[in-house]
């Protein structure tokens, strides 16, 4: 017993020894840590210190300020009260610089810096290493081999083919709408738009908003298989059938061309080819961003022209007074809506789809009011910022299609497809489905906003609405 006794303080002993030696290393290794974030602090706030900032937390930064629920309300109060551009910290040792000034816009994507790879990294798994995160001198040979795939000729056919998707999602409308309800329309358009992209980028027949293996409420799954377990297969049996087909103009002779066809009879100026990898990637980025940001831009105009009934009358006349003896939409009919063009172009002022993007300075930077930032600093460009912007903008939060008449000077500040060099490659598709889908909603029905469920925008990596967008949809005769 008296062992026991005597033995226990050199046991105890000999823990708070080891507890003292560990730490003592856990100091010795974290001083230098430590000693580097108070560096790369001091270097930032210097770096940083000719742009105001709000006030933020030492360590956590504005990270509380901006909760995703409701981080466009600091954000607007930024672009109101900073000029141009303002820091914001995430935490520690990581900020960047947020800017919503038309100029300083400019200058940045007048520029070739690359994506910021923190931004974008969560993406490249889902879409690969595509035109929307590739960069320098593979991004350029890839834009060249796409944009033929762009071409007028190869959109005009597309137009029937959104027409078809758009009428399908209007026959369903009519089938489940009700007078006492409101219908949730962005998973609606989602699918639709989805649907647009498949019979457009690869040729396929039929329609998934249809397919009783695809519940509609499931339409983001069905989105991740179609891109990510289907898109392997359809590129090789297209592969394999050209190649028996033969030439680009047989081909062309046979049926219009899709954007998968354009791919794989691209060459680069040394006569390869993409990759079946590179391949996937580019299909891949197509069919997000051509799918996810249509959808949309579709969802928000449709409530903007709910909410407002007057303007949405004046385009429901001026559709009707193209198609009023049930003339079906065509390529030609595009150019003749004017005030339906203007009103989606306010909404995408409004709501823009891609609400932001990021650049990692490559050399250092001069703005047009002298203010600089060296290399390395992350900056992210806010186009929601720069569409709510009061400098720009009078009375920003107000509905007012005349802003983008064709002619206007706002156009310069209007960048709901980005702008420079890496603009959207895939902006005139948009646009025209968006066209398409708006002109044929208004022939068939009138829209009026749910009041208790007004959607407020959330800033993901394409703006949604929280909870959705719900609209009463009344059958026209």
């Amino acid at each position: 017993m008296s062992v026991s006794v005597l033995s226990t303080p050199r046991a105890l002993g000999g823990v708070s020894g080891l507890l003292q030696v560990a730490s003592l290393i856990s100091l010795v290794l974290l001083l230098p840590k430590a000693a580097q974030h108070y560096l790369r602090r001091d270097w930032l706030l210097k770096a940083l210190q000719q742009f105001p900032s709000p006030p933020s937390h030492w360590l956590y930064g504005h990270m509380q300020e901006f909760q995703e629920e409701t981080e466009l309300r600091p954000l607007l109060k930024g672009v109101e009260k900073y000029p141009s551009a303002c820091v914001r910290w995430l935490w520690g040792t990581k900020a960047l610089v947020l800017i919503y000034d038309p100029d300083y816009m400019k200058v940045v994507l007048g520029r070739s810096d690359p994506k910021s790879h923190d931004a974008y990294r969560l993406l490249i798994p889902w879409i690969g290493y595509g035109l929307l995160v590739l960069e320098e001198q593979t991004w350029f040979r890839h834009r060249r081999m796409l944009t033929p795939a762009f071409h007028y000729d190869i959109l005009k056919p597309c137009v029937g083919l959104i027409a078809d998707s758009a009428r399908v999602m209007l026959d369903k409308w009519e089938g489940i709408i009700n007078p006492d309800s409101h219908l949730e329309v962005l998973r609606h358009v989602s699918l639709m738009t989805l649907d647009t992209i498949m019979k457009c980028a690869f040729s396929h027949q039929g329609s998934i908003q249809t397919d009783r293996l695809n519940p509609e409420g499931r339409w983001g799954h069905r989105a991740w298989q179609l891109t990510h377990q289907h898109t392997d297969g359809v590129i090789r049996r297209r592969k394999a059938h050209l190649q028996k087909e033969g030439e680009l103009e047989k081909v062309r002779s046979k049926r219009h061309l899709d954007f998968l066809d354009i791919l794989l009879f691209a060459r680069m100026e040394n006569g390869s080819s993409l990759s079946d990898r590179e391949l996937r990637a580019e299909v891949d980025t197509f069919m997000f961003e051509g799918h996810d940001t249509t959808a949309s831009g579709i969802s928000w105009t449709l409530y903007a022209l709910a909410s407002h009934p007057e303007h949405q009358q004046r385009c429901r006349e001026e559709i009707q007074s193209l198609l009023g003896n049930g003339a079906s939409i065509t390529w030609d009919h595009l150019d003749q809506m004017p005030y339906i063009t203007m009103c989606i172009k306010e909404a995408l002022r409004l709501y823009p789809p891609v609400p932001f993007i990021f650049r990692d300075l490559s050399k250092p930077i001069t703005f047009p009011d002298g203010r600089s930032l060296p290399v390395g600093i992350p900056l992210s460009l806010s186009f929601y910022g720069l569409h709510h912007n009061l400098k720009v903008w009078p009375k920003p939060e107000v509905f007012d299609p005349f802003r983008l008449a064709p002619g206007s000077s706002q156009h310069g500040a209007f960048l709901p497809f980005s702008g420079g060099s890496r603009n959207c490659i895939g902006k005139q598709f948009a646009m025209n489905e968006m066209k398409v889908a708006v002109a044929l909603t208004l022939l068939c029905f009138e829209l009026a906003p749910d009041p208790s469920r007004v959607p407020v925008p959330i800033p993901r990596v394409v703006l949604k609405p929280q909870n959705g967008i719900h609209l009463q949809l009344r059958k026209l005769l």
